[in-house]
């Protein structure tokens, strides 16, 4: 069983090549290697700044735009609510186990910090790509120590996929 990449171009300013899914798919199998994770479907939709905004606000209460948004599907947090299916065979009882998550990336906000930056938008996409990912699986960057873990991490994937600055 592998990792599992759908995906959905929801913006019109900036065409996806099938180069960069493929990509993609790359980093998520490096990533999920490099973590211990051998399955399970990641959904990643493309965005404008825009909708990535009202996205922050209404799920973060923060009243802009961002470079990327993750919502993890395995989350036991307090506030989470249950999620209960009526089934009539077992094997149907959960459909979303093998869910990870969705990532959300604003394509408007990664093509202007590629040019911040001096990297290719193809290598902003797929830090962020990489950094929606590891948030999914639980990793944050709260403070200095978590942050310089995620960074590593991060890094480290993107040089084995060949996205170096």
């Amino acid at each position: 069983m592998s990792l599992q990449l759908e995906w959905s171009n929801d913006q019109d300013k900036q065409e996806i090549p099938d180069a960069w899914i493929s990509k993609l798919e790359q980093l998520l199998q490096l990533a999920g290697e490099s973590e211990g994770i051998a399955g399970g479907e990641v959904s990643l939709t493309f965005t404008g700044d825009e909708e990535i905004h009202e996205l922050n606000r209404e799920y973060r209460g923060i009243d802009r735009p961002t470079d990327v948004l993750s919502f993890a599907m395995q989350e036991d947090g307090v506030d989470e609510l249950d999620i209960i299916f009526e089934v009539e065979h077992e094997e149907d009882a959960d459909p979303i186990s093998g869910m990870l998550g969705d990532i959300i990336i604003s394509v408007d906000t990664a093509l202007a910090q590629s040019e911040e930056y001096g990297h290719s938008l193809e290598r902003e996409i797929g830090f962020l790509f990489v950094h929606g990912f590891l948030h999914l699986i639980g990793y944050d960057h709260q403070d200095d120590e978590t942050e310089a873990e995620m960074t590593a991490k991060q890094e480290a994937i993107l040089q084995k996929a060949g996205l170096t600055r």
